[in-house]
């Protein structure tokens, strides 16, 4: 029998006691977990509670409710604890991580592409555009997150593009700290580059067009730019 949840934070309490179990093993991946009633019991707490706590793990991508059939373990691993240390990463350290992975994206899109991925990757350069005061920015935000994600699906590689879907937020936190006067805004130019490298087949030319398009925001942290966010407190 599951360990009955105490009466603080019921739900995460019984979200925890769910995810030790799938932890150990006892509710293998691809296996469907007891029903809402069974839980509940089992929990020691209401059906609401249970629910509750369901729903926390779903969005964790734990579990996966299949509607008509139930709820299923999707994933063993949980990504919050280490959504959590990755808050203490600096800005740099962000953006090393960011050229590593968009490095290796040029590469296999370099050797991989079709002729329609290199035109989607013009368009969504295009609609990039500047940023738009009247929005703060956050559009503009998204539309260079589009161009970027596309070079990573271009590659061909599921894992390098789910990784970087993965760390979403913190390629945003990259992209909106070139937005003000601290860190150098990397143009147009730099970002046709890319696609160009891309374009060649070349993948040593398009990895170089990513690490030059990296190199003033990594050179401006590391050289401390007065201004620029602490590091360690990203």
């Amino acid at each position: 029998m599951l360990a009955q949840a105490p009466r603080t934070s019921l739900a995460d309490s019984a979200a925890h006691s769910i995810r030790a179990e799938i932890s150990a093993g006892r509710w293998a991946v691809g296996s469907r977990i007891p029903i809402e009633p069974q839980l509940a019991q089992l929990l020691g707490v209401s059906r609401g509670t249970v629910r509750e706590a369901v729903k926390t793990l779903v969005s964790r991508g734990l579990l996966e409710v299949r509607q008509g059939s139930g709820t299923y373990v999707r994933s063993g691993f949980d990504p919050s604890a280490s959504l959590q240390k990755m808050r203490l990463a600096s800005l740099r350290d962000q953006f090393e991580v960011r050229r590593a992975l968009e490095v290796e994206a040029a590469r296999l899109a370099a050797v991989r592409h079709t002729a329609r991925d290199l035109r989607r990757l013009h368009t969504l350069l295009d609609k990039r555009g500047l940023p738009d005061a009247a929005d703060n920015g956050a559009a503009f935000v998204e539309r260079d997150l589009a161009f970027h994600l596309a070079i990573v699906d271009v590659s061909g590689n599921l894992a390098l593009a789910e990784t970087c879907r993965f760390i979403t937020g913190y390629i945003k936190e990259t992209i909106a700290s070139t937005m003000g006067t601290v860190l150098p805004e990397p143009d147009e130019a730099a970002h046709r580059a890319i696609v160009e490298g891309i374009a060649s087949r070349n993948p040593d030319l398009a990895a170089e067009a990513v690490r030059a398009f990296m190199a003033p925001m990594i050179n401006a942290l590391a050289l401390g730019t007065p201004g620029a966010p602490a590091q360690g407190t990203a």
